[in-house]
């Protein structure tokens, strides 16, 4: 028999011998030596160690068979270092047949392993994060198989579960390692959605404990994997099912795009080639996530990681189902208050727990577009997410503080924060109630300036915010957004449904459609085709409709359906030449003359504009101007492409300032343009959400504008205490100054003259 088929052969065999260890008595470090002990002698090795991660990226050897008994605790590897740090750094198997010849082999001499070739190093894994590396050498030259591979993966959960005892680490050394536990902690992040709450921490979905690791029936396991995820589909068809997910919308495309997933043939067939090796339908859920959490966290790349957060949420709740215990692990008493923290939440997650308790979510990772980000922002609940090392410094019912439009989190903040923010909320809601007061008051400044508020929207749930905020109408609907919340590119009649409806909402209000702009930061989880090494300036919105007609022709299609017998605004985003512009226009009208020569009622009018986020269009303007029915500037991008300073960036992201003279000169320089023209001009970015730079804007010469609807409260405020002309001349007296910024001036003057600037 060759050494291969001794290892295959008897990994089953090992499996057996280490229940037998792991229910046996000793203590951690005695178990711990007998594993190794039986994995040398069940895998032909001649050598087996364990090396368990310990603070300051330290790995250090803590059993072993083979090498020298004396380099235990004494032999310490950084993590990156040697093919023991290789293997912990990149959480992937090594498998080499001559290991001293590998670039990053580090010879130890106190171990005495220079006699053997032969390396195989696996991860082990708990939590998505690598808790020591596993080893086995032998002195022969030669491959491991890939079934020794995935035996030595098989027992590398095993060492994951008595390493995350705390019997082999002391407790102690954790704390020591994240700084002092019960001090208040300030975390920095992004925020995802803005707001500001406090709650207790709520852990979401801490760890399922695992009560048994092994498995003797392999058949027996398998049907129970099956039974739980007939219970877990049946759980997910039932909020489908319910009232509050019956029409259609975002929820909805969410949870659709979710039970999907949950039947996902490579993750099932996974989980049970686990079970065929002998695990329990639980051992196996958890150690194929680990496995695909590990191996997906090293691609930086949004659509990877929506994808493992769909499939942690789904994971966890099937253990939830095999172990009996019901989803998110929640308080049996949940306070008033919560704040919930994970790593991931999957949007039907989020949707367990109770909307008027839940004030805030943090993540350690997350983004803007995320899924859980489009339903949270439409609960109007707080986010803050990539916030590193958050589960490692936050225990359950801390008190919490989350500011989600600075990206901070205050973890167990002393008195003087907590009254600082209770009195900056309770100032927030006394705005509120004014912002509601007001807001059938016309946005008229001082001087009889009469300033359009509109509101940016993305989702159905957002046109709800249309009458609390008294905007005038919608100046920006997001279509990609609902477009990144389904499982698959919609087709003509649901997207018509979902253009009706918004139209519906907006009661007779204008309503402005921005044609997809995905790309960049904007995946569609089913339209991969793209990995731009700077996706910003990449293969995104228009380019990909001209390249792709048939997405925009269905789009136009729906949007001249939607709008049968109203009118119809439609606006082409990131534009860089007249000639996309024409050949978008051109494809709306093939779709007009479609729909008239099938008979087809069409929109009364059919208003089409452009968004000026690329600086090369400031040299185009006459002959675009010509050809455009209004104009609308997308700041976000036209400022980060104008000073190259890409936004998602911190160390460049705040770098430069939108109020700096050169940059309201290029708006007041636009806005002349388009007033000679006789064009509509707005601006859509996030700068017209803030009443200091909405308060800039006007003084450029904008009469109309879109924020989030959050911020039109304070930004009416402003204007309804603002001199315009004043303001115009003040700031015309500032545009050839050199400086970084006029935000000081601009701050001097509001308080000189009166004009109120309250955050939103």
């Amino acid at each position: 028999m060759t050494m291969s088929e001794a290892a295959v052969g008897g990994h089953r065999q090992a499996l057996r011998r280490l229940r037998t260890v792991m229910a046996g008595g000793g203590t951690a470090q005695q178990r711990l030596d007998e594993i190794v002990e039986v994995v040398a002698a069940e895998m032909a090795a001649e050598v087996c160690s364990v090396y368990v991660a310990r603070a300051g990226e330290l790995l250090e050897l803590f059993a072993t068979k083979g090498l020298n008994p004396e380099a235990v605790h004494r032999t310490r590897l950084r993590v990156g270092e040697g093919l023991v740090g290789a293997v912990a750094a990149q959480a992937r198997p090594l498998n080499q047949t001559d290991a001293q010849s590998h670039p990053q082999f580090s010879y130890r001499p106190e171990t005495g392993e220079d006699i053997y070739r032969t390396f195989l190093g696996v991860p082990i894994l708990r939590g998505g994060r690598v808790r020591g590396v596993l080893v086995i050498q032998n002195r022969e030259a030669r491959r491991y198989g890939e079934e020794e591979v995935e035996a030595l993966e098989l027992i590398g959960v095993v060492i994951a579960e008595l390493i995350a005892g705390d019997a082999l680490i002391s407790p102690v050394e954790a704390i020591s390692s994240q700084g002092n536990a019960i001090l208040p902690v300030r975390l920095e992040g992004v925020g995802i959605c803005p707001g500001l709450a406090m709650g207790e921490a709520v852990l979401h979905m801490p760890r399922v404990s695992i009560p048994q690791m092994f498995a003797d029936d392999a058949e027996q396991e398998h049907g129970r994997l099956r039974d739980a995820l007939r219970s877990m589909h049946g759980e997910l068809d039932d909020m489908l099912a319910s009232s509050g997910f019956k029409r259609p919308g975002e929820h909805r495309d969410i949870l659709l795009a979710h039970r999907r997933f949950a039947e996902d043939r490579g993750w099932l067939r996974r989980i049970g080639e686990a079970i065929d090796g002998g695990l329990t339908a639980e051992a196996a859920v958890q150690k194929v996530l680990d496995d695909t959490r590990a191996r997906m966290q090293q691609i930086l790349d949004p659509y990877f990681g929506e994808r493992l957060a769909d499939l942690e949420a789904l994971a966890f709740r099937l253990l939830h189902h095999l172990t009996g215990r019901r989803p998110g692990a929640r308080p049996d008493v949940p306070p008033e208050s919560m704040v919930l923290v994970a790593r991931t939440v999957g949007p039907a997650e989020l949707l367990d727990y109770d909307a008027q308790r839940l004030k805030a979510l943090i993540l350690e990772e997350g983004s803007a577009t995320s899924h859980v980000a489009v339903v949270a922002r439409a609960l109007g609940v707080p986010v803050v997410g990539r916030i590193q090392g958050l589960l490692a410094r936050i225990d359950q019912t801390d008190p919490v503080i989350v500011d989600g439009d600075n990206g901070q989190v205050f973890v167990r903040p002393g008195d003087d924060v907590r009254l600082t923010v209770s009195n900056h909320m309770a100032m927030r809601e006394k705005r509120r109630a004014e912002y509601a007061a007001t807001r059938g008051l016309p946005a008229c400044t001082r001087d009889g300036v009469r300033i359009s508020l509109n509101m940016n929207a993305g989702l159905l749930l957002d046109l709800q915010a249309l009458e609390d905020s008294g905007a005038e109408g919608i100046g920006l609907f997001r279509t990609e957004i609902p477009f990144m919340v389904q499982a698959e590119f919609p087709g003509v009649a649901p997207q018509t449904e979902l253009y009706r409806r918004v139209l519906r909402a907006a009661g007779g209000r204008p309503v402005i459609f921005r044609t997809l702009d995905i790309g960049g930061d904007k995946q569609l989880p089913y339209f991969r085709e793209s990995m731009d090494q700077n996706p910003a300036m990449g293969w995104r919105s228009i380019r990909v409709a001209l390249d792709r007609p048939t997405l925009m022709r269905q789009q136009l299609r729906a949007l001249i359906a939607a709008a049968a017998g109203a009118g119809l605004n439609v606006m082409f985003p990131m534009v860089a030449e007249i000639s996309e512009f024409d050949a978008a226009r051109r494809i709306l009208e093939m779709e007009i003359a479609r729909a008239r020569a099938r008979g087809r009622d069409i929109p009364d009018s059919v208003r089409v504009g452009v968004m000026i986020e690329v600086p090369s269009l400031m040299w185009q303007l006459p002959a675009l101007l010509r050809r455009v029915d209004f104009v609308s500037v997308g700041s976000n991008d036209l400022f980060q492409f104008l000073f190259a300073s890409d936004r998602g960036n911190p160390r460049v992201a705040e770098r430069y300032d939108v109020l700096s003279p050169g940059s309201l000169s290029l708006l007041k320089q636009l806005v002349a343009e388009c007033d000679d023209y006789g064009v509509p001009i707005s601006l859509c970015g996030e700068m017209a959400g803030r009443p200091i730079e909405a308060m800039a804007l006007i003084a450029v010469g904008f009469r109309n504008i879109s924020a989030p609807a959050g911020t039109i409260g304070a930004v009416r405020k402003m204007v309804r205490s603002l001199h315009a002309q004043t303001l115009a001349r003040f700031v015309d007296s500032l545009l050839d100054l050199p400086d970084h910024s006029l935000r000081g001036r601009l701050r001097d003057f509001s308080r000189d003259r009166g004009t109120v600037l309250d955050d939103p």
